[in-house]
């Protein structure tokens, strides 16, 4: 029987052509065993207890959910939502830079589910520029919250990057072993 890495390799594919390519994941949802094992796994990667995890639209809020429930936490979902501004006195957002693929998205959770008393967890599958991350983590650490890191099944931060460490970045696995 493979082990979680070895299934999630077994899972994973490159779609695409030359000029667009994209990490199709789809098929880790499909495994039972992946869906059994990857939340406790994912959950290892944390240094210490948190009291909450947060997790980005879309694939981020479906393991942060799994993750949250395995620990028998809450979660509060970062949502993709440039309509916030009506609202700021109830949301914490930040728009993504423009440099980030989705450029002039805005990140946004209710500021009343973060507590300046909660050790956060943020979970998410992949890490690419580290741009969504770094955004929740701003807010979380503006309303005066822990930020305990960012587990992630896939690093795929560029070598060398200073938001590894300023992230707190944990992961399963390196989009290098993820060659198909």
């Amino acid at each position: 029987m493979p082990d979680l890495r070895t299934r999630l390799r077994i899972g994973f594919h490159w779609r695409g052509g030359p000029d667009v390519a994209f990490a199709d994941i789809t098929e880790w949802w499909r495994d039972p065993v992946v869906l059994r094992d990857l939340p406790p796994a994912v959950a290892a990667l944390v240094p210490g207890p948190p009291t909450v995890v947060l997790g980005p639209a879309s694939r981020g809020t479906l393991l942060g959910a799994l993750v949250a429930a395995h620990l028998g936490i809450g979660l509060v979902e970062v949502r993709k939502n440039d309509r916030v501004a009506l609202h700021s006195e109830f949301y914490a957002h930040r728009a993504l830079p423009r440099t980030y693929h989705q450029s002039g998205q805005v990140l946004s959770f209710r500021r009343a589910l973060v507590r300046p008393s909660d050790r956060v967890l943020c979970v998410d599958d992949w890490v690419e520029s580290g741009a969504q991350a770094e955004a929740i983590r701003s807010m979380v650490t503006e309303i005066g919250a822990t930020w305990l890191g960012l587990a992630s099944v896939v690093d795929d931060l560029p070598p060398g990057s200073p938001l590894r460490d300023t992230l707190g970045v944990r992961s399963l696995l390196s989009a290098e072993e993820l060659v198909s």
